[in-house]
């Protein structure tokens, strides 16, 4: 039996727990402080010092600033988003745009340094209002599409966010998915499409889906067939202009050699890839390959010459794809023509 103590013996009890309890909100000494607040700064100090003598040593640049500068950027804006604490704003899909623009200098590197993307006709993105940006999907990853969104808010002449569209299946994985969301994804769903351009975002859609991603390397640049042509539904009844977009390098970052079906299905995965250096090298094999990028952004396609009925007339709709399908095929094997090789 548990003996019941009175007030007076909890109030003496409560003053000895609050005697021995340790003293909250504990600071660390000045010059600690001091130094913490400085390190940034010295890093950066020691670096640019060491790129000065390592300059006069080689006669060349070893160390580009403009490169760790770009780093520090990263790391300071990471360090003030996780200042905000909960209290930030992100639209019913979960975007945020300022965490979205902390990873631009990551993006920016991968785009101009690694894949080196020679781009064109950007300026026929519209610098307001909807439109559907559709383009062509490779590569086992969607790097394309993160590569397509880069390029519309780095270089076009009034940057914009591009909303992309992706498989249910990604949208099921907790840590990725709220990535996803973050970043400004939505599944690739007709109503999520149809909520966006009203609120004339721009919408990027990849017909052809995981089949496209998920195809042989013996089939790259060949495109899929694009399902049924709700795209092109969903852009008449919005009144959006299509933008077809053409990609050319994503096929060679992960040469998908075989899929290996029984795993996608134990794992919920719409397929397995197997790579020359997947599974065999573990996480580095995760890493893509540097290939030469072409991205070709072609003049708008307007539905205006559509009436609103003509999204529920499937004949008209899928001359409409079909129409979308061979400007983007066309404009691979153009650009394909123009690479000097796939990592040149």
């Amino acid at each position: 039996m548990i003996a019941e103590t009175t007030p007076a013996e909890r109030r003496r009890t409560s003053k000895k727990a609050e005697i021995v309890a340790p003293r909250q909100g504990f600071r660390l000494p000045k010059p600690i402080r001091r130094l913490q607040r400085q390190a940034p700064f010295l890093a950066l100090q020691a670096a640019g010092e060491l790129s000065t003598r390592l300059r006069t040593l080689t006669g060349r640049e070893v160390i580009d600033m403009n490169r760790v500068m770009e780093v520090a950027q990263f790391i300071y804006q990471q360090r003030e988003l996780a200042r905000r604490g909960p209290n930030y704003e992100v639209d019913d899909f979960g975007f945020d745009p300022q965490f979205t623009e902390s990873f631009l200098p990551i993006f920016k590197s991968l785009y101009r340094d690694y894949w080196r993307v020679e781009l064109a006709g950007v300026e026929h993105v519209p610098s307001s209002g909807r439109a559907l940006l559709v383009a062509n999907h490779a590569g086992v990853l969607p790097w394309d599409g993160a590569m397509i969104k880069t390029a519309v808010l780095t270089e076009h002449s009034h940057p914009r966010h591009v909303r992309a569209l992706v498989a249910s299946q990604f949208m099921g994985m907790p840590a990725l998915s709220w990535f996803l969301r973050r970043t400004g994804q939505a599944v690739g769903h007709p109503e999520d499409t149809r909520k966006l351009l009203e609120r004339d975002e721009l919408v990027l859609v990849f017909p052809e889906g995981t089949r496209g991603t998920g195809k042989g390397f013996q089939q790259r640049y060949r495109l899929r067939r694009f399902g049924r042509g709700g795209f092109a539904a969903t852009a008449i009844r919005a009144r959006a202009p299509i933008i077809p977009i053409s990609v050319v390098g994503s096929e060679e970052i992960y040469p998908m050699l075989g899929d290996l079906r029984p795993v996608a299905r134990l794992l919920g995965l719409p397929y397995f890839p197997v790579t020359p250096f997947w599974p065999w090298l573990g996480p580095l094999g995760m890493i893509p390959l540097p290939s030469k990028w072409r991205i070709q952004f072609h003049p708008p396609v307007e539905v205006e010459q559509f009436p609103p009925s003509a999204a529920e007339d499937q004949h008209r709709v899928m001359l409409l794809a079909d129409h979308v399908r061979d400007t983007i095929q066309r404009g691979i094997y153009d650009n394909l023509k123009l690479r000097r090789g796939v990592f040149l």
